[in-house]
């Protein structure tokens, strides 16, 4: 398995783990698939604003992908980032998530990222224990904030300090 910056031939890779997400998980709270430029776009999007798409792979089959974005669009929340993570079905458990949010806080810590924060629907409870396992802490809960599936959904929250300096 290599972990490595995501290109646009990743795009179909990449689309068939997000979509698998929307029509069949919680873990994406959309309800509409999307298309393989849609991904491309979102991979281009990332690079131009410098945020990193890094993909697991194996051959030329994508086994999982990883992002993180800003936490929220004000100035004050410029050293925090939200992640995301999505591991292809079949090849959970085995490392590859691990190994992509590996890549995803060495980059936010290079980067002069101070936080990430990520947000889970609570009954994933292998992401949220993957998260813990990296030192990412609980810190909320937010009970009924989504639904899908005809059922109300509550979102965890964790995050994980990457350094203690004071801002400049």
């Amino acid at each position: 398995m290599e972990i490595r910056d995501a290109v646009a031939e990743d795009s179909r890779g990449i689309t068939a783990i997000y979509n698998d997400a929307v029509l069949n998980g919680r873990a994406i709270w959309n309800e509409r698939a999307v298309g393989v430029a849609n991904r491309a776009q979102w991979i281009e999007d990332h690079r131009s604003a410098d945020l990193p798409v890094f993909v697991a792979v194996e051959g030329d089959t994508v086994l999982g992908y990883a992002s993180y974005g800003p936490y929220r669009d004000f100035d004050g929340y410029r050293q925090t980032v939200e992640n995301s993570v999505y591991i292809r079905e079949g090849q959970r458990g085995k490392g590859v998530g691990q190994a992509l949010m590996a890549a995803l806080i060495d980059h936010a810590r290079t980067h002069g990222k101070h936080v990430i924060v990520a947000a889970i629907e609570a009954s994933n409870t292998g992401s949220i224990a993957l998260h813990e396992k990296l030192g990412f802490e609980r810190v909320g809960l937010l009970k009924e904030v989504g639904s899908k599936f005809g059922a109300w959904l509550d979102l965890v929250f964790l995050q994980l300090i990457l350094e203690e300096e004071a801002p400049q």
